[in-house]
Order: structure tokens, then C-alpha cells, then sequence
């Protein structure tokens, strides 16, 4: 029985809500062994997920591109959803929900795993501090690679990250917040863990998922949001030197939401945090409510 007046994470596994330390999966596990699994982070506010739906669907679709069958409904998930969200110890935190491969036999054959785990757990979440988001992240151009539509497609929100977190150890070897990472192109993909967009004379510019950049929850909503605003918006190949001679830059992410960028490569912003992103930033922030409150 989970105690749910006391103020700590909560998790639901393969059905079931249990304390954390009961959130146990195997060491046979093949989202453990190789990184076999897909997942999804999902914000909550005011007691209610953000777009879940479409985290849902995003979930299905990386899990039917890998041939992960997962082994609830999309109403069953979202039920799970509520209930973890009904039971955590805050109303705003976040959640991850990770379908692994599940148990099997050490070897990548993943017809000899039967049974896919799913869990589901939430927390607070501290992602970005007060200085960054006044006076904008300092991001640099990582060395490390994003792979590629031709060896994994971005889409696929998949449990490996390694070159993001190997990405992300060259920011904090370098004493920046964020690394953006290009394709085997030299284009410019996403973050280590958010979408990208510059602006240039007002317009706004994103790279396509084909680039590399997954096809971001939040990513989406800012696209809405610039053709309610009519801020022109588009998705092109972007290389380093657009990012160098931006107006601005910002990050966007389930996470960090909408992130100003004051540095790329040492390189200061013109302006930081900018116009469109000021606006951007405060029509994300009513959409959150008004869909909060829905």
C-alpha cells in the first residue's frame, strides 16, 4: 500500500501504484541491458498533464517503429497518468513514463524478451535557475554528433542518449548550460535535451525533424503559437553560422519549457531575452494556464 499523504515521488509499475523503492525492474531487463525501451516526459500543472494525448501518440509511434508492442491501451496509460499525478506529492512536477523491451535472456535478440515493462514515475523538477532564464543559457556547438535519420531516426524518443549525455559533458567541461549538437551534415539539430529556434529580422526558424531534432511537444506549441501571433516561422536546414548571426535564440523543451540563449560559442546575443521570445514565452505561459484549466 502506498502511503499518499507523504511529500515523495511516487511511481506506477505494470499497473500499480507502489512507493519508489518498490519500483524495482530486473538487471535482465533489456531497457537496462542495451537500452531497448522508448519513454516520454510529461509536464503537469495545477494537477493536469500538458498535451498528454499527444505524448501518448508519440510514445506509440516510437514504440511501433521499434516493434515494441506496449501492453496497455492509450486509456489505460492515461488513467495511469491521473493516478500518478493524483498521488504525487505536489500539483506541478513532471513525469516520465518508459516502456522498456523487458526481461530476457543477455543477448540483443529482442524476440526472446515476452513481457514489455512500463512504469511511470513523477518528481519535482529543477531543470533551469533564475540566472539562466533572465539572462539567457550559454551554449556551445558539441563535437559530438546527433545521429542521424539514416542510422536512427530522431522521432524514435529511444531509452539510449548517450551522445546527448556525452554532448552535455563537453557543456559542462566547458562551463556552459547547453550543447547543440549537429548532424553528420554540419546542420544544426537540437540540444542535448531540447529543440532549437533562432530568430532573424522577426522571423522565426527551426531545424525539421529530419535534420535531427526530435518532433518536440513544446517545439509544436511554439510553432501554434508564432502563426497566432503572425510571427512567420519555418523549418529549414540551419548551420552553425545562422546561429552565430542570429537576433536570438532560445531552447524549448517539456522540461525547461522556453529557455533565452545569451551565448552560442562565446558569441553574445544581440538580444537576450528577445522580443519574439518575450512574446513567445508569455503566450506559452497562457496556454499552459487556459489549458490547465480546461
Amino acid at each position: 500500500m502506498v502511503d499518499l499523504n507523504k511529500a515523495e515521488p511516487i511511481s506506477w509499475l505494470n499497473g500499480k501504484l507502489v512507493a519508489p523503492a518498490q519500483a524495482m525492474v530486473s538487471v535482465f531487463d533489456h531497457g537496462l541491458l542495451y537500452g531497448d525501451g522508448v519513454f516520454e516526459g510529461i509536464r503537469f500543472y495545477h494537477g493536469k498533464a500538458f498535451r498528454l494525448l499527444a505524448h501518448l501518440e508519440r510514445l506509440r509511434l516510437s514504440a511501433r517503429a521499434i516493434a515494441l508492442e506496449i501492453p496497455y491501451t492509450t486509456e489505460a496509460l492515461t488513467q495511469a497518468v491521473l493516478d500518478v499525478i493524483a498521488a504525487a506529492p505536489s500539483a506541478n512536477g513532471y513525469i516520465r513514463l518508459v516502456v522498456t523491451r523487458g526481461v530476457g535472456p543477455l543477448g540483443i535478440d529482442p524476440s526472446r524478451c515476452k513481457s514489455p515493462q512500463v512504469f511511470i514515475i513523477a518528481d519535482a523538477l529543477h531543470m533551469v535557475s533564475e540566472r539562466v532564464r533572465t539572462e539567457g543559457a550559454k551554449v556551445i556547438i558539441a563535437a559530438t554528433r546527433r545521429l542521424g535519420a539514416d542510422g536512427l531516426d530522431p522521432r524514435i524518443k529511444s531509452l539510449n542518449y548517450l551522445n546527448h549525455i556525452l554532448a552535455r559533458m563537453e557543456a559542462t567541461h566547458a562551463g556552459a548550460d547547453e550543447a547543440i549538437l549537429l548532424n553528420s551534415g554540419g546542420r544544426i539539430a537540437e540540444g542535448s535535451a531540447d529543440n532549437i529556434f533562432i530568430v532573424k529580422k522577426g522571423e522565426l526558424f527551426t531545424p525539421p525533424v529530419i535534420e535531427g531534432a526530435l518532433d518536440g511537444i513544446t517545439r509544436q506549441a511554439v510553432l501554434e503559437l508564432a502563426e497566432k501571433l503572425g510571427i512567420k516561422a519555418r523549418e529549414i536546414p540551419l548551420a552553425p553560422y545562422d546561429l552565430f548571426t542570429a537576433d536570438e535564440c532560445f531552447l524549448t523543451g517539456t522540461g525547461a519549457e522556453l529557455i533565452p540563449v545569451g551565448y552560442a560559442d562565446g558569441r553574445a546575443m544581440p538580444q537576450c531575452p528577445g522580443p519574439v521570445y518575450q512574446r513567445l514565452a508569455a503566450a506559452f505561459k497562457e496556454l499552459v494556464a487556459i489549458e490547465s484549466a480546461e
